[in-house]
């Protein structure tokens, strides 16, 4: 009898689930998208509830498409927005705040103030990231010192923290386990990657109480299970692994050097560094790309907090495009625009700038300026975004030649031959641009034995399209100079 795998891909913008069977072919999916939150300027929040309502719902509708129960499932794995913060009450499973997601920027005052006892040498040391606001750390504390009463809750036991892996976990097994992945951990700025444990050091700076943090398991792990109560079924969850090394592991990225870049929300690009943490002169971060059987290995990254969130906007907001693909079309007629530029600094600016006071804009408009150049000019701020972190990693001595990309903006042709114009390198996109919820999956897979061992997903590894370089440097250079001076007027240190 089939056996399938649920994988779960809890995103920024949406929940999705996807049925596999036991080749890692995709049987069914489904996708609900949920409310973002705004409360102040720099301020994204999403109501955990929605989460949870929308995970249940693509799960259910998932397994009515494949016309299979629970029953028929050997494992689920889990993907998920990674910094995103949550606080809920172990008695009841209540969050006491919204989740505070990723994008949010309110701590930037705090990391300042942090700064002066604690210096990003010492948290680079420690966990290979910033002091910055995008990281969990001070989003828990933030609600530690804003919720009324849970300082002193916390201090009873009673609060339990977690990235949005932690928490779906949570529920999905009716409380029973409070845990995490590597991964995850890795990215709350309170986990230190080379000894591989909570550090006190940081739990002190924070003030944030060991007691709320999970147990950190290997990506590939006995998780727990599902209830016969709530899902009809005991079902394990065997994977969890944040989105952005899903992706690496779904892209089969696990050869030194390989490189993959996703372009859902924002952009993250990681190179696969192997056993070696290597600490970045350029601002970039040192992440666990994975953790399986205890080995650990390292990814160097860099993150652009805006990318298709940006199509968003330009849908939302302006209302200039009824939808994302609408971009390709535009683009196509309007040819490179080499004197408009929009910096998408909505959220501030992530690597290799690290400024959380930069603001977004648009540069260069002329009385001839209309509609199609905004558009186009903004699909080409993802591109030049994405070489700034190129230009990081080279000089870090980790200069990509080929970049495998996924996620929601790689149906575009046009914006991966512009990418690949202005990175100088080849650009490949694989047949299942899906590459996160499949690293799930291929996760969940292994922990279940239905594969031996992860590299199998290099056999299942297949490409759709390549895209060559073929812009003239000069070109080339003129464009990246024009993009360096807009940043520049954007800056909030400027």
């Amino acid at each position: 009898m089939t056996k399938y795998l649920l994988a779960i891909d809890q995103g920024t913008s949406s929940s999705r689930t996807v049925i596999y069977d036991e080749r890692a072919n995709a049987v069914a999916s489904a996708q609900q998208e949920f409310r973002q939150i705004y409360p102040k300027s720099g301020w994204v929040e999403h109501d955990p509830e929605e989460i949870w309502d929308s995970v249940r719902n693509t799960m259910q509708e998932a397994l009515e498409k494949a016309g299979i129960t629970m029953r028929d499932v050997a494992g689920i794995g889990i993907t998920n927005q990674r910094e995103t913060t949550l606080v809920w009450d172990r008695r009841t499973g209540e969050c006491i705040y919204n989740a505070i997601v990723w994008q949010d920027r309110r701590t930037a005052a705090h990391c300042r103030e942090l700064r002066e006892r604690c210096t990003d040498d010492v948290i680079a040391g420690k966990t290979g990231l910033r002091l910055d606001p995008y990281f969990s750390a001070t989003k828990a504390a933030w609600i530690l010192d804003n919720v009324e009463g849970a300082r002193r809750l916390a201090d009873d036991g009673h609060l339990a923290f977690g990235t949005v892996d932690s928490f779906l976990l949570w529920r999905l097994t009716d409380g029973a386990v409070h845990a995490t992945d590597a991964t995850n951990a890795s990215r709350t700025m309170l986990f230190n990657i080379h000894t591989q444990r909570w550090d006190d050091e940081l739990l002190e700076l924070l003030e944030i109480p060991r007691s709320m943090l999970p147990e950190v398991l290997d990506c590939a792990a006995e998780f727990g299970s599902t209830t016969e109560a709530g899902f009809g079924s005991v079902v394990p969850v065997c994977g969890i692994a944040g989105d952005q090394q899903a992706a690496l592991i779904g892209q089969a990225g696990f050869e030194y050097g390989m490189t993959k870049s996703t372009y859902g929300t924002g952009c993250f690009v990681i190179a696969n560094t192997g056993d070696a943490a290597l600490q970045s002169h350029n601002q970039l971060l040192t992440t666990i790309a994975s953790r399986i059987d205890g080995e650990v290995s390292y990814g160097l990254e860099g993150s652009v907090f805006v990318a298709g969130s940006a199509l968003q906007w330009l849908r939302d907001e302006l209302r200039i495009i009824d939808s994302a693909p609408e971009s390709e079309a535009v683009a196509e007629r309007t040819g490179i625009v080499g004197d408009v530029y929009v910096v998408p600094a909505f959220a501030g600016l992530g690597a290799p700038y690290w400024d959380p006071d930069a603001r977004g804009a648009i540069v260069g408009l002329s009385r001839g300026s209309g509609r199609d150049q905004v558009v186009t000019a903004t699909l080409q701020a993802v591109a030049y975004q994405t070489r700034d972190l190129f230009d990081a990693m080279a000089d870090d001595g980790m200069a990509p030649s080929v970049l495998r990309v996924d996620g929601g903006m790689v149906g575009n042709d046009w914006f991966l031959q512009f990418l690949a114009d202005i990175l100088d390198v080849r650009v490949e996109r694989p047949a299942n641009v899906e590459s996160t919820v499949l690293g799930a999956a291929y996760l969940a897979a292994l922990q279940c034995g239905l594969i031996d061992h992860l590299q199998e997903a290099s056999r299942l590894w297949r490409c759709d399209a390549v895209f060559e370089p073929r812009m003239p440097g000069d070109q080339r250079e003129a464009l990246l100079s024009g993009w360096a001076a807009a940043v520049a007027r954007v800056r909030g240190d400027r």
